[in-house]
């Protein structure tokens, strides 16, 4: 079993790697299609608030205990570093780790920086990529603190969450956190709007990809759960939605086909998973012998 783990979250990593450039390219533009906050503030009056003389409308009295002070304009120095933060200048693991320390050291510095978002929505995939699951997860958990319809994080984690297959007390909470995150991204992505500098082309794969890891979510923490039927839809349609799939949902697909007696169709599954070269290889490939073998042996489910 930590075997097969192992395998689910090294490809997941090998197939993240491959969607960085789609996704950075919205990250350039903000967080996750968001255009970034501003350097400066806007030098715009706000309205009085009549019941409190010289308080912004809508705000909290500075003495209210839930008040949060003002996020300080960004100075020339912060906004260097936030660049450098966010500039890719490959898809090599070198290039990532570099990027990982400086949004490290852009945490420490600018604790308070009003691009927190997404600097930590670049660290979670990152962290992901150079294989550093458990920061990957921490800092997840930030970026949706500071951005709870931040899309991009919220597939990250409803995909890999079942992947790390969560053990102990809380393992059910888990596998209900990523479900709750998996069906945000459906909820949430036909409401983005595309940002500007990137075409229609790049946006639509973009919410392709994170489609796709929020369908695989889904299907595998059903899996998890023995909900074999209901995983199957989630897992096909991870593998419709973008020209690459990951094999780990061919790989899945397979084997809630098979533990449902579609045998056939498990042998579909596990035949498109062997063409993949990678880890799963082997496994796939004793997987349509054994789903064969159980086509010819025993009575198979209708379609």
């Amino acid at each position: 079993m930590r075997s097969n783990q192992r395998k689910l979250l090294a490809l997941s990593v090998i197939a993240l790697a491959v969607i960085l450039l789609s996704l950075s390219l919205a990250w350039a533009q903000g967080n996750n299609g968001q255009q970034p906050p501003p350097s400066k503030p806007q030098q715009q009056q706000p309205p009085t608030n009549p019941n409190k003389p010289g308080q912004p409308a809508g705000t909290l009295a500075p003495d209210d205990p839930n008040a949060k002070p003002a996020v300080p304009a960004a100075t020339a120095e912060e906004d260097a570093a936030y660049k450098a933060v966010m500039e890719k200048k490959s898809n090599d693991p070198s290039d990532v780790s570099r990027r990982v320390q400086l949004a490290e050291d852009f945490v420490k510095k600018y604790p308070q920086s009003r691009y927190l978002p997404s600097v930590y929505s670049a660290m979670t995939l990152n962290y992901l990529i150079v294989g550093q699951t458990p920061k990957m997860l921490e800092i997840g958990e930030k970026a949706l603190q500071t951005n709870p319809g931040d899309v991009l994080v919220l597939a990250l984690l409803g995909q890999t969450i079942p992947r790390a297959n969560p053990s102990g007390p809380d393992g059910p909470q888990q596998l209900d956190k990523a479900e709750k995150y998996s069906k945000r991204v459906i909820e949430l992505t036909p409401t983005l709007v595309k940002p500007e500098g990137l075409t229609d082309e790049d946006f639509a794969m973009a919410n392709k990809q994170r489609l796709a890891m929020a369908h695989s979510g889904l299907g595998l923490v059903y899996f998890r759960r023995g909900k074999f039927a209901e995983a199957i839809p989630e897992l096909e349609e991870s593998t419709k939605l973008i020209p690459d799939p990951d094999p780990v949902n061919y790989y899945l697909l397979g084997m809630a086909l098979e533990k449902t007696s579609h045998f056939d169709g498990a042998v579909a599954a596990f035949t498109k998973c062997n063409e993949i070269e990678g880890p799963l290889q082997a496994g796939c490939k004793d997987g349509i012998a054994r789903a064969k073998k159980l086509a010819a042996t025993q009575l198979s489910a209708p379609k």
